[in-house]
């Protein structure tokens, strides 16, 4: 069998138009990420006029089916053979049932109050199971465009330079389309804001179904569901990664709720949550690109984690102390949570093509729409209990949708904006001490791989 060197893993596969192209699909996705994380909850209890509680206890049930179904899209994939191959035909087979239902959601008919509650829960789940159709091939397409960790590490930068793009369209425009579609009425501005974000992730994501291509081929073997999924639970660096992941999206979707209402009702001014979101982005874009760099320094994905995520526990910690004039500190504390938080996602996604690799090193066969979509079920977990938990507090610290709050009502939403969050970190950072793969094992594997394989489609 031919050897392969060390300079042959840093052949590159992956040129400029296709890293665009892979990005831009993050971007699509955000556009409808973010405005649930950010923007759902509030717009159901201050524009549709569904209780807090009721909108937790239906994001926990709806969150949690979605969650179930990632895996279920991920066995179908990797057993999906076109000439575009296992996870791009996905993409571009999802966008139309992805557009019609991203506007559904925000409509709001005139209905009782169980009424709307049904149509929330119906509307919902039919968003998240097209957005399951169209991410989690998009996710593992990561873990089959390139070979090589390395380039993968600065192809995950670009996806969430991408990803911090939608984040910064949607904080920055949202509520002015709202406002100026609707002419003061949000139940009329909702759904045409959205349609205009549809119609974009529509094309972005047309764009990264026609220019990336799918290299990595798995082996030959034919293997059953039961056998992937033996695999899966085989993989202790998966398994420590997505608790990492599953902790990491319950700190992040409860402060991501809490945002607007900290604006609204404890400094008193919605409209300049826009400017500190997106400050943030902007901040978050230069720690994705930053990526390749802080690993290169610290020189381990594990511990990198571990100092991201104690840095954002600091800067969260600062928010229970700050008064609404202390703007500055509050600003300063963001930009630097923000800047770690930004390196963070695209190292996740990165040691998630990591752990694909080791499932095939260690037992010969390749999942790799199984690995993303099972970590996507934990960050979706993650989600539905995060999102559902910023419901509950509310509920329980006695908030009341457009009105003044009590004291007892905004010691809750300080308390969702910093020390909820920040102690959820500290687990976090004690699961990614468990995590097994280092800088030398992923060089070993991606040798190992290669030298099984021989040979890979050089991009044309």
């Amino acid at each position: 069998m031919q050897s392969i060197s060390n300079s042959d893993v840093h052949v590159k596969f992956v040129f400029f138009k296709e890293k665009i192209a892979y990005a831009v699909g993050d971007t699509a996705s955000v556009l409808y990420y973010q405005t649930f994380a950010m923007f759902l909850m509030i717009f159901y209890t201050d524009t549709f006029g569904i209780s807090p509680a009721a909108v937790g206890t239906m994001f926990l049930i709806s969150r949690i089916w979605d969650a179930v179904n990632d895996p279920m899209m991920g066995m179908i994939a990797d057993r999906t053979e076109t000439k575009w191959g296992k996870f791009r035909p996905w993409i571009l087979w999802s966008i139309i049932p992805f557009v019609i239902t991203g506007i559904l959601v925000f409509i709001t008919p005139d209905f009782s109050e169980t009424g709307k509650l049904v149509y929330a829960y119906v509307t919902y789940t039919l968003v998240m199971m097209t957005y399951t159709m169209i991410n989690v091939p998009y996710g593992a397409l990561l873990g089959v465009i390139s070979p090589h960790s390395q380039e993968r590490t600065v192809l995950s930068s670009y996806r969430f330079l991408g990803a911090f793009t939608g984040n910064m369209i949607v904080q920055g425009t949202l509520l002015w389309l709202v406002a100026s579609l609707g002419q003061g009425n949000d139940r009329l501005g909702y759904p045409l804001a959205f349609s205009v974000y549809a119609l974009i992730a529509a094309g972005l994501f047309f764009f990264t179904f026609s220019a990336t291509k799918e290299r990595v081929k798995p082996p030959q073997e034919k293997t059953s569901i039961i056998n992937d999924l033996k695999d899966l639970l085989k993989n202790g660096p998966w398994i420590v990664l997505g608790i990492m992941c599953l902790f990491t999206l319950i700190y992040i979707s409860i402060r991501s709720a809490s945002l607007l209402y900290f604006f609204k009702y404890y400094i008193n001014d919605q409209s300049a949550a826009a400017t500190f979101m997106v400050v943030g982005t902007v901040f978050s874009i230069i720690g994705a690109y930053a990526t390749p760099w802080v690993v290169g320094i610290i020189k381990s994905k594990k511990l990198t984690f571990a100092f991201l995520t104690f840095m954002s526990a600091l800067s969260y910690i600062v928010f229970y102390f700050v008064s609404p004039r202390d703007i500055a500190i509050m600003y300063t504390s963001h930009i630097i949570g923000s800047f770690f938080g930004g390196v963070l996602f695209p190292l996740i996604w990165s040691m998630y093509a990591d752990t694909a690799d080791y499932t095939e090193w260690k037992m010969g066969r390749r999942a790799t729409g199984l690995v993303f979509s099972a970590a996507t079920f934990s960050q979706k977990f993650g989600w539905a209990i995060g999102g559902s938990v910023a419901g509950f507090v509310l509920s329980a610290y006695g908030f009341v949708a457009n009105a003044v709050q009590t004291d007892t009502s905004l010691l809750g939403i300080r308390h969702m904006m910093s020390t909820f969050p920040a102690a959820i970190c500290i687990i976090v950072i004690l699961f990614s001490l468990l995590y097994s793969l280092d800088s030398k094992t992923e060089k070993q594997m991606e040798i190992e791989l290669l030298e099984r394989k021989k040979a890979y489609n050089q991009p044309e």
